[in-house]
């Protein structure tokens, strides 16, 4: 299932601030015919933050149904209370997601004891295999791979992980300390450059912002790169580098993403 091009999709919404379903259908839609592998729902992309249990439950139920099995679907249910984290993700489980997305806790910079107990919690409440989600920027926690070997040993649900780190050194640990000890887990770049530094290194996709306004540039950066064509690697990198300062418009980013989006529509 982790492996190749996944979208963590925009949550769009209307004008008075709900979610715009009819509008998620048409992105949804979108982003499949575009070729993308997978999508992830309530991730920071979707902005998982910003709404209630029961807002969140109901964007996952009218999104699996969408999606209809044409790819995996990614639910976002990380957060911080365990509680919560647990009923989201058996809720998810339920409606027939493929995988939950389980970001940290933050706010308080917990250590690898409380770490692995929050993961523990999670693993053990469901049958779904398990995304660990690390984003240190967010979290103020980098998790270390040490620790992440030890989640994918303990809990066999626990298959793969998002680090969205600007650091391709921390990824490239990432894949030769696990995946030396657990041959099928995947590691994922969280950040839209690094995806091919990610597969040079071992890793195995990339779950990134631009994919919302792009996907077809990298589906087609991802067959460039299986099929040895590395000039058109080079040229698709390249669009992808100049697209990064998308990043850079707004705080938080997704705004700029939602716009850049609609200029593209508009085209």
């Amino acid at each position: 299932m982790f492996k190749g091009i996944f979208s963590p999709v925009i949550t769009i919404l209307d004008q008075e601030g709900k979610i715009n379903f009819e509008g998620m259908h048409e992105h949804i839609d979108y982003l499949i015919r575009n070729g993308i592998d997978g999508l992830l729902f309530l991730g920071s992309m979707g902005e998982f933050f910003a709404f209630t249990q029961e807002e969140k439950k109901e964007l996952i139920k009218f999104a699996i149904e969408k999606v209809n099995h044409r790819v995996p679907v990614l639910i976002g249910t990380g957060g911080t209370s365990v509680a919560e984290v647990v009923n989201l993700t058996q809720f998810a489980e339920d409606e027939g997601a493929d995988a939950a997305v389980v970001i940290s806790p933050y706010y308080f910079k917990l250590d690898d004891e409380n770490l692995y107990n929050y993961y523990a919690a999670v693993a053990q409440s469901t049958k779904l295999p398990i995304m660990i989600y690390n984003f240190p920027d967010r979290t103020n926690v980098n998790i270390s791979p040490e620790l992440v070997l030890m989640l994918a040993q303990d809990f066999p649900n626990i298959v793969a992980i998002k680090d969205t780190v600007d650091n391709i050194s921390h990824t490239r640990q990432l894949i030769q300390v696990v995946k030396s000890a657990v041959k099928d887990f995947s590691v994922f770049s969280g950040f839209d450059e690094y995806f091919i530094p990610n597969l040079m290194a071992g890793g195995d996709g990339v779950l990134c912002g631009l994919t919302n306004i792009v996907p077809e540039l990298f589906i087609g950066l991802f067959k460039a790169y299986q099929g040895g064509d590395f000039s058109m690697v080079v040229s698709s990198q390249k669009k992808i580098s100049k697209l990064m300062s998308v990043y850079d418009v707004s705080q938080p980013f997704v705004a700029a993403i939602k716009q850049r989006l609609c200029l593209e529509e508009e085209q």
